[in-house]
Parts: structure tokens; C-alpha cells; sequence
């Protein structure tokens, strides 16, 4: 199962290797990475990265999604429902990466609350998780901004994480 979720200036489409060339513009650049692990990924990690997002599609019917302007087509970034740590036991997370030009205009919000939607309306899923870096303020805006509250910091992937529910 894979979901194309659209709003009213996006696509979502579920992450495949044909993405390779716009994912890697995206996980490459040092400006979107610095929340997420902090370093640009190599080639070869985005090309990893993507081949671990489609088996978990197989699995799990969700994922990653690549962000596209419905206007244009043009890819813009990321976001995904996954297990927190991708460990099947802990509970369902969103999340996002956008390139740098699109920040500040409100995707990441409508693409985060697509997926929202999706969880709560196809999955049925009972709560959602959101982990942000607490210094990542524009991350944490989006959280409020879908309504989630704040609980605290947990540790998440090794670093102390702004943790919002819903």
C-alpha cells in the first residue's frame, strides 16, 4: 500500500530510487541537515536512506514521502510517518526536511498535516509523535502550529528531543 497525498499546493508521493537526484539535493545540504544528524548525507547515504524508506513502505504501508509543488512539480522536501528510531515498538512519529528557499512559507506545516490526516483518517492510528532538536524553533512552530503539545525533552536518536504529541 502507498498513499498519494495531495493538498491544496502540494504532492506527497511515497519515496522510490527515482527520487535519488531531488532527495539528494535535499539530505545533501548541509542548512537542511543541521537538525537531522547534523552532516549532509554522502551519495550513498541518501541512496540508502531511500531504499530503506521503500521496504518500509512494503512493510508498513507507510514511510517517507518527497514534497512536491503541485504547481510546478518541483521537489521541495521530505516528510514521513515512521516508528521513532524505526524500532517497530516505539510509537508513530512525523517529520519533515525542506529545502532551504521553502522555509517560512507553510509547507511544512500542510505536508505535516496531510500525514496527519492520513494516520488519524486511513491508519486509525490512536497518537503521533513529533521530535524536534530544541534549538530547531521553526521545527517546534510547526509542532504548535498542528495543535501538539509539548512533552518535554526525551532522548530520541541519541540526542535530548523537543517531544510534541497529538
Amino acid at each position: 500500500m502507498s498513499a498519494v497525498l495531495t493538498t491544496g499546493r502540494l504532492r506527497l508521493e511515497p519515496c522510490r530510487t527515482r527520487h535519488f537526484a531531488d532527495l539528494r539535493l535535499v539530505n545533501g545540504d548541509p542548512s537542511v541537515m543541521r537538525f537531522v544528524g547534523g552532516q549532509p548525507q554522502t551519495p550513498e547515504e541518501t541512496a540508502a536512506w531511500i531504499m530503506r524508506a521503500e521496504a518500509r513502505w512494503r512493510i508498513h504501508g507507510y514511510s517517507w514521502w518527497v514534497i512536491r509543488l503541485a504547481e510546478s512539480d518541483a521537489v521541495i522536501g521530505a516528510s514521513c510517518l515512521q516508528h521513532i528510531e524505526n524500532d517497530p515498538a516505539q510509537e508513530l512519529e512525523i517529520g519533515w526536511r525542506l529545502l532551504s528557499a521553502h522555509w517560512g512559507m507553510g509547507y511544512a506545516t500542510e505536508a505535516a498535516a496531510a500525514i496527519v490526516d492520513y494516520a488519524f483518517g486511513t491508519l486509525n492510528v490512536p497518537r503521533l509523535l513529533a521530535n524536534a532538536d530544541p534549538a530547531n524553533s521553526a521545527s517546534i512552530r510547526v509542532m504548535q502550529r498542528l495543535g501538539m503539545r509539548s512533552l518535554g525533552l526525551k532522548r530520541h536518536y541519541g540526542q535530548d528531543c523537543a517531544t510534541y504529541v497529538l
